[in-house]
């Protein structure tokens, strides 16, 4: 009788390591999720100041009815940063907005760069 380099392994034998690795696999992946940091909450982000550098260039107002109508024309009546493509807030009175990262910007604010959702 000739000896094989691999043992003979029955399908049950097979199925319990598939069984075992894949378990394992998740069970390493569960722990590293709950090392990852977590995404940032509207609620953990500092408001946006009007006094930011890139507030000021895009006309950044907490206030979208004070937003200076001389300077930047694009303001129409009833824009502001909750009904924007880049607000995502939802209905959250503060929110994440995609052009100031890391910041939150009133629900109730606008800028220039408005860009009204469909």
């Amino acid at each position: 009788m000739k000896k094989t380099d691999q043992p003979n392994v029955s399908a049950t034998d097979q199925s319990r390591r598939r069984f075992f690795v894949g378990a394992g696999t998740a069970i390493g992946a569960a722990a590293l999720a709950s090392v990852l940091p977590k995404q940032a909450r509207a609620d953990d982000l500092p408001h946006l100041s009007p006094t930011d550098p890139t507030a000021q260039t895009l006309g950044y107002v907490e206030d979208a009815t004070k937003a200076d109508k001389a300077k930047f024309p694009t303001y129409a009546a009833g824009n502001d940063c909750a009904n924007c493509n880049f607000y995502q807030g939802g209905a959250a009175a503060w929110g994440g907005c995609q052009l100031f990262p890391g910041k939150a910007v009133n629900a109730k604010g606008w800028c220039s760069a408005h860009a009204k959702k469909a």
